[in-house]
């Protein structure tokens, strides 16, 4: 039987802001430009130092980590962005860091995790997966494990983009925030619900991986099929059982999104504001530009910006990767 996992208090989000505040940006939320019932906000978490949010959780894991538990190093499985997160940490604290990556991460994420020190060892999707359901991997015994989503220190480092938001925005009507795992939703769910708790809380999905769509409507975790995209850092096949009961009690509801209307919102992002966005960052502007995210003052955490340059380059031109 799976524990759900208990998110962290707003105590823990706050004690997390002031352990990461040397290493982490303090975002700036900044209008996009267009027309329109609905004032769509950009919370930018792709300008952190490693072009993406994961850098929060990671850097208060670390920080709070014993020099017992990180003498023989450290892992973590991801498709691309955590991996940057916990590398750069581990570079920064001289502990050998190692990367477990499924076989579908992009090029530009893993070209980035190698500069920053890190080790790969790619593998399949289901074996990758397996890693975050089972939180081991037998080449690496003896180094300590930070999961990328369900870990109370991870989700705490999340939440303090939930504090930003709550003092730039307190009249803001929803905050739409892309879905992968759990962790970034429940970590500024939390935040919000307890700070502001007029505002709707909506996960957003790519329509080829939308777990958290299906189990909601069922009531129940569903296994979805799963389509490999540009739109990499979101999506998966199911939820992390652990997760599924405090995401639930946390969310107004999953918006799903077709990849033409992600890509065209990568676009706009770059023609409007020259913010570039990777998939799953552009995936809660592109719901709050299809209305489903509803009317007023919508946030949209564009979580990152690491996307390969040809696929940049291809829905520049109008196409999709």
């Amino acid at each position: 039987m799976v524990t759900a996992l208990e998110p962290p208090t707003l105590d823990e989000i706050r004690a997390a802001r002031g352990r990461i505040a040397g290493e982490v940006l303090r975002t700036p939320l900044v209008r996009l430009n267009v027309d329109g019932p609905t004032e769509i906000y950009l919370k930018l978490e792709n300008l952190q130092a490693i072009g993406s949010f994961k850098l929060r959780g990671a850097a208060n894991a670390m920080a709070r980590a014993s020099d017992a538990q990180l003498a023989h190093g450290v892992y973590t499985a991801s498709a691309g962005n955590m991996a940057q997160g916990v590398a750069w940490c581990a570079r920064r604290r001289g502990v050998a860091c190692s990367v477990v990556v499924p076989d579908t991460a992009p090029e530009a994420k893993l070209s980035a995790i190698t500069r920053l020190g890190a080790a790969i060892h790619k593998v399949p999707f289901a074996e990758w997966w397996n890693v975050l359901v089972t939180r081991q991997h037998p080449r690496f015994d003896g180094q300590l494990f930070v999961h990328p989503v369900s870990d109370r220190a991870v989700i705490a480092g999340n939440g303090t983009i939930g504090l930003e938001i709550a003092e730039d925005m307190p009249d803001a009507d929803a905050v739409v925030i892309p879905y992968g795992g759990g962790g970034l939703t429940t970590g500024i769910a939390t935040a919000l619900r307890a700070l502001h708790p007029k505002a709707r809380i909506f996960a957003a999905e790519p329509e080829t991986a939308a777990p958290l769509a299906a189990s909601l409507a069922a009531g129940s975790p569903q296994e979805v099929a799963y389509t490999p995209s540009f739109v990499d850092g979101i999506g998966s096949t199911g939820l992390l059982a652990e997760m599924w009961p405090v995401v639930r009690r946390l969310v107004d509801g999953s918006l799903v999104l077709p990849l033409e209307a992600i890509a065209a919102a990568v676009r706009l992002l770059v023609e409007r504001s020259r913010v570039v966005a990777e998939g799953a960052g552009a995936t809660p502007v592109a719901a709050a530009l299809s209305g489903k995210a509803g009317t007023g003052k919508i946030v949209c955490v564009v979580s990152g910006g690491n996307i390969d340059s040809a696929k940049l380059a291809k829905i520049l031109q109008g196409g999709l990767p």
